[in-house]
């Protein structure tokens, strides 16, 4: 830490999708820290991936924080003294000091072209050694590199690291680490459209926003060599280094959604409250002093200390997380606060204004309505695995169908009736089916029944974390009657989709 600083934490996802429940995650310990130190969290939006950043998913970040009461002192909704908080409106920045590494002989122009690259890693391999870059294809004079930079060849700007020794430093956590030089690539700094990378653009802001702590997820050790390289270039002192540990399936392998759910919004759609959540993402890594199980966000900051925190490999359970939610419910509401929940959750005219339209055409009393409309509030619809196998379709090839569905709706792509009702049918064209075949299934999985509710319409009010949730339980419904894709098949099925439809 810098001495005489102001404590100064952050976090800075990237909005390249839902807000992720690791988001979160990591937000609550930067949080509780710099609460505890009487310092100031930051948000920043590491959006220089201009192909995948969207507006949407920033507003989904910031929404996904509010509701779980984690607020920043610092950010691009809430201003600042160190802005801009967004990465791509601070790309002048990180062209000035790329320049500086130029100049010092830090950093140089790459001209290697995606297949030369390619040919690097697959003979790298081959060798089995490490696949990282080491600017073995050239590294041009600067009169060179400014020719072919003028001549308008397209390029990039990558770190030189030392091929010899060790990068030697120390995680407040874990103590010291080693990690060879040689297994740190050339990074590319600055990329051909003139953007930072990740690495370069989170050590001049950390710099700049005079951030004393990092605390972030335990994935990125291998990198630190990178940035702390980046600070003695710099000749910059860099903050402490707090590593905390991967959250985890239940099977211990990284959490990740083709497992678990990992979107925030899922949760929340889902009846989670914000209170449950918080608490049992504190609990991953940390224990209160009295091991209290339930406990507020309050009570994590009055007593947090960070060299407490664990670095076991947490679990992340969700039927841990929905008995815990379940004393919440139980424990610390009233019945009239239950109902205020409730109405914020889902029962309020806003949700109803969306469902009546689909149901009105189709009910004969009032009393059709909630039962025709009860799988819309419902996390996993309740129905026997066979029903998801129509007369054309056996389990192997449903299972392969919602597989392929599945995919299809994790790309990035405006969620309504109209793109869904597009999606399903190039899927079904793509494999040779009738889509009302396709849409069999489809019905089963997201509704529990075969005849409901129009399915496109009902898949834009569930949202996309709801309905890919419903998605991966009938894949886990039809495992049950053995129609299980995994190992070997899923992964040759996967090739195969990617071929066709570009995933």
């Amino acid at each position: 830490m810098r001495e005489g600083k102001t404590v100064r934490t952050r976090v800075a996802p990237s909005p390249t999708g839902d807000p992720h429940i690791g988001t979160l995650y990591v937000a609550l310990f930067n949080l509780a820290f710099a609460r505890g130190q009487g310092g100031r969290f930051v948000l920043r939006i590491e959006d220089t991936d201009q192909s995948r950043s969207t507006l949407d998913s920033e507003r989904a970040i910031l929404d996904a924080l509010n509701w779980a009461g984690i607020a920043h002192d610092e950010g691009p909704n809430v201003g600042g003294p160190f802005g801009p908080y967004r990465q791509s409106e601070r790309s002048e920045i990180y062209r000035e000091y790329c320049a500086k590494l130029i100049e010092a002989d830090h950093a140089y122009y790459c001209f290697a072209t995606p297949q030369a690259l390619d040919e690097y890693r697959r003979q790298r391999q081959q060798a089995k050694a490490n696949t990282g870059y080491d600017g073995s294809l050239g590294m041009l004079s600067r009169e060179e590199a400014a020719s072919r930079i003028d001549a308008g060849e397209p390029h990039v700007i990558r770190m030189k690291v030392p091929r010899e020794g060790e990068c030697v430093f120390r995680d407040r956590l874990r103590g010291e680490i080693k990690i060879p030089w040689e297994n740190v690539d050339h990074q590319v700094l600055l990329k051909s459209d003139g953007l930072p990378t990740y690495h370069l653009a989170n050590v001049v802001d950390d710099h700049l926003m005079e951030i004393t702590h990092v605390i972030r997820g335990e994935e990125w050790i291998n990198s630190a060599p990178k940035h702390l390289l980046l600070y003695r270039h710099f000749g910059w002192a860099p903050p402490e280094l707090i590593h905390l540990p991967l959250l985890r399936n239940p099977d211990k392998s990284k959490l990740s959604k083709r497992k678990n759910p990992t979107s925030v919004n899922y949760y929340r759609r889902a009846g989670i409250l914000p209170e449950a959540l918080v608490n049992y993402l504190g609990l991953m890594a940390y224990t209160l002093p009295d091991e209290r199980e339930m406990f507020g966000l309050d009570d994590l900051i009055e007593s947090f200390d960070i060299d407490r925190v664990s670095l076991g490999g947490p679990i992340f359970d969700v039927k841990k997380l929905a008995w815990l939610n379940g004393h919440y419910l139980r424990e610390t509401l009233s019945p009239e606060q239950l109902l205020e929940r409730l109405q914020d959750w889902m029962l309020n005219d806003q949700t109803w204004s969306r469902i009546i339209p689909l149901v009105q055409p189709r009910a004969e009393k009032l009393s059709d309505v909630v039962p025709m409309s009860a799988f819309l509030f419902t996390d996993r619809p309740v129905y026997a695995p066979e029903s998801l196998i129509s007369g054309k379709l056996d389990g192997t090839r449903a299972a392969r169908l919602l597989r392929i569905t599945l995919w299809e709706l994790e790309k990035p792509s405006p969620w309504s009736t109209e793109t869904l009702k597009a999606g399903i049918t190039h899927i079904a064209e793509k494999e040779d089916l009738n889509l009302r075949d396709l849409l069999a299934p489809l019905f089963v999985a997201i509704s529990g029944a075969t005849v409901s509710l129009p399915l496109f319409e009902s898949m834009e009010i569930l949202g996309p974390d709801m309905t890919r949730r419903r998605l991966h339980y009938a894949l886990e419904a039809l495992a049950e009657i053995g129609f299980e894709l995994k190992g070997k098949g899923l992964k040759a099925l996967e090739r195969e989709y990617r071929q066709a439809f570009g995933g």
